[in-house]
């Protein structure tokens, strides 16, 4: 929407996630439903509601909630409706009194000008909406057309303030506020503070801040009890890697939410091989409140295991230039590949921690070195004695 307007520029995807366009697209596994869309509408369906009366206990939400064309539907026939109701009222105030009927000039009717039921229906607009154009007005003749006039206007007045209300409340709506809180398309695990780290990054496009603003993590597996009982939705929380000690943020810059994998974590026994095989969703909610209105606001994205980059890491997006800093969102879900053990965190404990895997890594890379160093030499000799070449090595002829 906004990029259609021209205030954001169309490389940025701003239906609350980001992602570069270089990055390989993939798609949730067929047959595999995930529990929070990208734009963070929940794919969760309500069957089989037996008490539909609830939502008639609270009107003014249930008519929040509707979509727009219904609220207009049901803001246009509120209005038809009163009017058509109390016209019909005063066209039959004036047929009781007589006034229908043309009598003399000392005949005092109950309303003036009402000849017919048209009349009447436009005297009713007059007096809901106020309009008042002279020609039809009420008289002390009848006591029963002054508790109508008394009993119409306080019905308008409800009407107006609901319906208005309900048309304020779906206008100012903090989700619209949300569409501005993006989030990347990928998720990374990769090495941070010689931990290995689940992580993804978070911005906010506007300048307006986001006061409070909070960030939680959730994987969302089928899980067994011990018991044997089957939890579909089994919500377990993680803890996110903050030296404040709580989950809150400030959110000026794009900022990277970092998740440390430890023996607590829901993802130790997590691998790159999990990954390929196992259905594993991590949903991230992000609330706050709005600097300008003060409306609390919520976005909300989550990961599955083909959105999760094992390996990789964010890419800078911050940077300094003439005194402030300036960031590029054309670099923020950009990663980049990492040296990273392609194991799980458990695995990688019980093989002795990371200064295990960091020794086999160096020793494997100077192994490498060595041959393609020894290789190295025996072609160069080869170029410098040709005739050496033709005659087989030891070497050469153990493979024959």
């Amino acid at each position: 929407m906004l990029s259609r307007k021209g205030l954001i520029p169309d490389d940025y995807l701003l239906t609350r996630l980001a992602e570069d366009v270089l990055q390989p697209k993939f798609r949730a596994k067929q047959g595999k439903a995930r529990f929070v869309a990208k734009n963070g509408a929940c794919n969760v369906a309500h069957t089989n509601i037996r008490e539909q009366g609830r939502f008639l206990q609270d009107v003014f939400t249930t008519l929040v909630d509707l979509k727009w064309l219904h609220t207009l539907v049901i803001f246009t026939m509120s209005f038809l409706c009163s009017w058509l109701l109390f016209g019909m009222i005063w066209w039959l105030v004036a047929f009781a009194h007589g006034d229908l009927d043309r009598r003399g000039d000392e005949f005092i009717p109950c309303v003036t000008d009402i000849h017919s039921f048209s009349s009447a229906f436009l005297f009713s607009i007059e007096v809901q909406v106020t309009i008042g154009f002279g020609g039809r007005m009420i008289t002390e003749e009848c006591v029963s057309a002054i508790i109508i006039l008394i009993v119409q206007n306080i019905v308008g007045l409800v009407i107006n303030a609901i319906m208005l209300g309900c048309i304020f409340m779906k206008t100012a709506q903090a989700n619209r506020r949300a569409e501005t809180l993006i989030f990347s398309k990928h998720a990374v695990i990769s090495l941070r503070n010689n931990k290995l780290c689940f992580m993804m990054r978070v911005g906010d496009l506007r300048k307006s801040m986001i006061i409070s603003a909070t960030v939680r993590m959730q994987v969302v597996r089928r899980s067994t009890t011990d018991e044997g009982e089957v939890v579909p939705l089994d919500q377990v929380d993680i803890h996110l890697d903050n030296p404040v000690g709580t989950n809150g943020v400030f959110l000026v810059s794009p900022l990277i939410i970092s998740h440390v994998i430890d023996k607590d974590s829901p993802l130790y026994e997590l691998s790159p091989s999990d990954l390929q095989h196992q259905h594993v969703e991590v949903v991230v909610v992000l609330e706050g409140v709005v600097e300008t209105t003060g409306i609390t606001t919520q976005a909300r994205t989550s990961y599955v295991s083909e959105e999760i980059l094992w390996g990789q890491r964010f890419v800078p997006t911050v940077s300094e230039e003439d005194c402030l800093y300036a960031v590029d969102y054309s670099k923020f879900g950009n990663t980049v590949k990492v040296p990273t053990p392609c194991c799980s965190a458990k695995q990688l404990d019980e093989a002795g921690g990371l200064a295990r895997f960091k020794l086999s890594e160096g020793a494997a890379a100077r192994a490498s070195v060595r041959r393609r160093r020894g290789s190295a030499g025996v072609r160069r000799s080869r170029r410098e004695n040709p005739a050496e070449a033709l005659v087989p090595s030891h070497h050469d002829s153990a493979k024959k």
